[in-house]
């Protein structure tokens, strides 16, 4: 197994190494716990593309505990009754959120997945092409691969409106963000 390594100085150390040092220092620093429920009653579901991380919740005006965050690979929706759908309604009917966003982004990165290249790279590392070929309908499509983040975006948010376990008073928002600029343009009012 690899395990990821950077240079502190001369020595390479371990990012868990790293990760747990830091969080020792982190934690002596904090504060009393935030609430678990969303201050603005919201919940997002948008990517996991890096660039996003902070960078999306301040062209919001959003901080910590502002937002119920759900995140996946270009904030795909593949499976109408799956995870991302059982978050929101959590989100919705435990946390209290009143209105959902689902926010694409510019560049992203499953607007350019290469079917054939990525179950090479699966295959080199070991995943079966037996395990490939189970996948329904197919890799391409079990994996969310899109071409056009603005109609990934609309088609989520339609998915999301049409499921029977969504409130009808729950406004579904959907919005294509800019990772290098920081800007947000409304593809659907909810």
């Amino acid at each position: 197994m690899l395990h990821a390594k950077f240079n502190v100085g001369a020595m390479p150390v371990n990012v868990i190494d790293h990760v747990l040092a830091h969080n020792a220092r982190f934690i002596s620093d904090r504060e009393e716990p935030l609430s678990k429920l969303p201050a603005k009653r919201i919940a997002l579901f948008t990517c996991m593309d890096t660039r996003l991380v902070e960078f999306l919740e301040e062209a919001m005006g959003l901080k910590r505990g502002d937002a119920m965050v759900i995140k996946n690979a270009g904030n795909t929706l593949v499976d109408p009754c799956g995870s991302v759908i059982r978050s929101l309604m959590v989100a919705i009917f435990v946390l209290g959120c009143d209105e959902v966003f689902v926010i694409g982004h510019r560049d992203c990165g499953m607007s350019q997945i290469n079917e054939v290249e990525l179950e090479q790279n699966m295959m080199k590392r070991g995943v079966s092409a037996d395990v490939i070929a189970s996948l329904q309908p197919s890799l391409k499509e079990w994996v969310g691969a899109f071409h056009d983040p603005r109609a990934n975006v609309q088609r989520v948010v339609t998915m999301i409106r049409e499921t029977p376990l969504l409130p009808n008073d729950v406004p579904v928002h959907g919005l294509l963000f800019d990772p290098h600029r920081g800007l947000l343009e409304l593809i659907d009012r909810g």
